[in-house]
């Protein structure tokens, strides 16, 4: 849990051309579910300022944006904010809403959530992007937005704009600061030299033809009895491996096992070692974890100096099923 702090960084002025209407809000009646919330409608917001957040649980981008959302939706709640997570899923396990509602509690997402699975309210939008915030009036008029991470002090001025327009004039004007953990920490960009990539056979690139030693610089390898299909790769006997050459403090991993209540052991190395100090939340220093679930693994968080790393994971039973790495 993070802590939302003061910071003495000073106001953003904004002036009445910075914030031009964008068109009105769309309607969310076609979420496909609500959590933390009953259905809310654009009727129902009118008079409220509203943050709409497009968000799918496995983005590092949009981990990433998360304590600042959870922020501001604690600041400034009763001085007329709404934030609204729409939930627009990536890959098709993020379209079950079991794994939907068990992701909003275990990464503490509180304030409501439109479930948007069939990418109704994404079209609405004529969204492209996770994560991507739309900022509205009172009066139900897009005036912000923005695709990506980062910015936060703008963004922040932008909601105290509204909610000032708004007639709501007690809040305090210093803009919050947070901690993020694990996960959520804000991204080591000097350093951060390796893109996402897909495992998948509709969007993988950078995998090598064959096992060669030494990978370059992002490429990756499977080695095993590996199925890859156009999301994934699924492990169909132990002891199969993936390695990865990547320049990043922090390496992720979207994947889970591939049936529904089962459970597969993994262990990690980085350059043929136990990660120890570098590991990550989801294994111990000895580089031993379990996939429990469809959703992103925190694998690596390595010390100064970071450089050209081989990440290498051997999952020690069948049914492994791996979609992406992420860096940070």
């Amino acid at each position: 849990m993070l802590a939302a702090l003061l910071m003495s960084t000073p106001l953003i002025s904004f002036g009445a051309a910075t914030l031009p209407t964008e068109g009105r809000m769309p309607p969310l009646g076609r979420a496909t579910a609500w959590l933390n919330s009953q259905p809310l409608s654009t009727q129902e917001l009118r008079g409220k300022v509203v943050l709409v957040d497009f968000w799918t649980y496995t983005c590092i981008n949009w981990r990433r944006t998360l304590p600042y959302l959870r922020a501001w939706a604690e600041k400034y709640r009763d001085d007329g904010l709404v934030v609204i997570g729409v939930h627009t899923p990536e890959f098709g396990f993020e379209k079950d809403l079991d794994n939907v509602r068990r992701q909003v509690a275990a990464q503490d997402v509180d304030y409501p959530v439109a479930v948007d699975s069939d990418y109704s309210i994404w079209n609405a939008f004529s969204n492209q992007y996770w994560p991507a915030l739309y900022f509205v009036d009172a009066q139900g008029y897009v005036r912000h937005h923005q695709f990506g991470e980062g910015d936060y002090d703008r963004l922040e001025a932008v909601i105290q704009k509204l909610l000032i327009e708004a007639g709501h004039t007690k809040f305090e004007r210093q803009y919050v600061a947070v901690d993020g953990q694990g996960a959520e920490a804000e991204a080591d960009w000097r350093n951060l030299r390796s893109p996402e990539t897909y495992v998948g056979s509709a969007r993988g690139e950078n995998l090598a033809a064959r096992r060669r030693s030494p990978l370059q610089l992002n490429e990756w390898t499977l080695a095993g009895d590996w199925q890859t299909q156009s999301e994934s790769a699924v492990l169909t006997k132990p002891h199969g491996k993936i390695a990865y050459r990547f320049h990043a403090r922090d390496l992720h991993l979207v994947m889970g096992p591939a049936k529904h209540d089962s459970s597969v052991r993994f262990r990690v190395t980085i350059d043929g070692r136990p990660p120890g100090a570098s590991h990550g939340v989801d294994v111990d220093a000895d580089g031993i974890g379990t996939l429990d679930a469809p959703r992103m693994y925190q694998l690596i968080r390595q010390p100064a100096p970071v450089d050209d790393r081989l990440f290498e994971i051997e999952f020690l039973d069948a049914g492994a099923e791996v979609f992406s790495f992420t860096f940070g």
